[in-house]
């Protein structure tokens, strides 16, 4: 099998995977074909199935007259890929057929017999109007999310929201230093108001200069916010709750504070200790249930990046739809609310707590601290902390947070969805 075979059969074992196993990509990573292809084909393999998963509903489209009746979910998601392949990423007609009829035939006894129909079906597929692809709707959301979001921000901006899904995130980074301009200068990116450095084709991240000096990570432009909110200054006691990744850990161990990492999961821990290294700064790496950890002394602030939905994520992480369900919102409500308790718990009198959540849904932002004002008599918003560079007034929201969506910043390629509330705790 050659090495854009191999690739593209990892990217079929991701696709099923998402659609019909309903695994997040991220849960595997580690798992099947992609494990043994090389780094630079194994990111491939992880960008064609992110485009696949975001153009679904298209390929769908075109696919649909020249179906009968729908193929089994392994030759529909070949049919798929191939289809993206070429209306989508302009990959010769002759080379993506031959390959997925290639595919067919070495996929068992049951694909093989499909190996005919693949065959005339993207020969069709080929054909297509590329005007007729560029007409398509971008891709509408789940019709439980959809809902929800209809029924908070008005159908306008819910399709402005699945036109910047469908259009994709750019690579944003943060500067180990702070100046954005010179990180950008060096790259050749976009320093943006915010401080992040925007690139838009920026290949291979760990090709890129300074990667492995540790002069930046990657970071979306409103995943760093929160710390930048928070503000810590040199020598204050901080704590990073639920710090996995560790993108936010790395900001405020910048900032000369001494910080506190917790995270309930080892291996993804793990992995901000290793960023850490890399990046040569320093945190007290913690691994542990925030529900039952006692720290040794109270925090003169506490960053609270919680559980959720991960709804503004979808540009990014077009699988999300797939394995995203409205059964498992009420248990996410109830813990993140504790989890504010349990912050403001950890909080010495008069500290400050910057709450955030990567999601659309008001239930998990607005709500979440309306709710807990109301718990909290001693706990007031900072709306002042929210007046940085690069944030439009009319995001801020009516309990004193900062609501940011993907179809925000359209001119320069969108953010994450988020909310952020900065609060002050001055128990009665």
């Amino acid at each position: 099998m050659s090495s854009a075979d191999a690739v593209r059969g990892a990217a079929l074992g991701l696709i099923a995977g998402v659609t019909g196993a309903h695994q997040a990509l991220s849960d595997q990573l580690a798992t099947g074909a992609l494990v043994a292809l090389a780094p630079a084909d194994r990111a491939r393999a992880q960008r064609l199935a992110l485009t696949t998963l975001r153009q679904i509903a298209r390929a769908d489209a075109v696919l649909k007259p020249h179906l009968r009746r729908a193929p089994p979910a392994d030759v529909q998601a070949l049919l798929r890929l191939a289809t993206v392949e070429m209306l989508d990423l302009g990959a010769a007609p002759h080379g993506v057929v031959g390959a997925a009829v290639a595919l067919a035939r070495a996929g068992g006894q049951r694909a093989e017999a499909f190996a005919g129909l693949v065959n005339a079906v993207l020969r069709k597929v080929a054909a297509t109007d590329p005007a007729r692809w560029s007409s398509l709707p971008p891709p509408s959301l789940p019709d439980w999310l959809r809902g929800r979001l209809m029924s908070a921000w008005g159908k306008r901006a819910v399709m402005a929201m699945e036109a910047a899904h469908l259009a994709g995130a750019p690579l944003d980074l943060t500067p180990k230093d702070g100046d954005a301009a010179a990180l950008a200068a060096r790259l050749g990116g976009v320093a943006l108001a915010t401080g992040s450095v925007r690139l838009v084709a920026a290949g291979q991240v760990s090709d890129l200069p300074g990667y492995a000096e540790g002069d930046w990570w990657v970071q979306d432009a409103a995943a760093a916010l929160p710390a930048r909110i928070l503000a810590p200054g040199p020598g204050a006691r901080v704590l990073d709750l639920c710090a996995a990744p560790g993108g936010k850990t790395l900001q405020l161990a910048a900032t000369g504070a001494q910080v506190t990492a917790l995270d309930i999961s080892g291996p993804r821990m793990a992995r901000v200790t290793e960023n850490l290294a890399r990046c040569g700064l320093a945190a007290d790496c913690v691994v542990a249930d925030a529900l039952t950890w006692q720290p040794p002394a109270p925090f003169h602030a506490v960053l609270l990046d919680a559980p959720c939905s991960a709804t503004g994520t979808i540009r990014r992480h077009p699988d999300l739809p797939f394995v995203r369900t409205p059964a498992s919102l009420r248990d996410l409500f109830a813990l993140q609310a504790r989890l504010i308790d349990r912050a403001l718990a950890f909080l010495a009198p008069g500290g400050r707590l910057v709450f955030a959540t990567c999601s659309l849904l008001p239930d998990e932002g607005e709500a979440q601290v309306t709710a807990a004002l109301a718990r909290h008599p001693g706990l007031r918003p900072d709306p002042e902390a929210l007046a940085l560079p690069g944030l439009a007034p009319e995001w801020t929201s009516a309990e004193g947070g900062l609501r940011l969506r993907p179809d925000y910043w359209p001119e320069v390629g969108g953010m994450d969805g988020f909310y952020i509330a900065a609060l002050r705790h001055s128990p009665a």
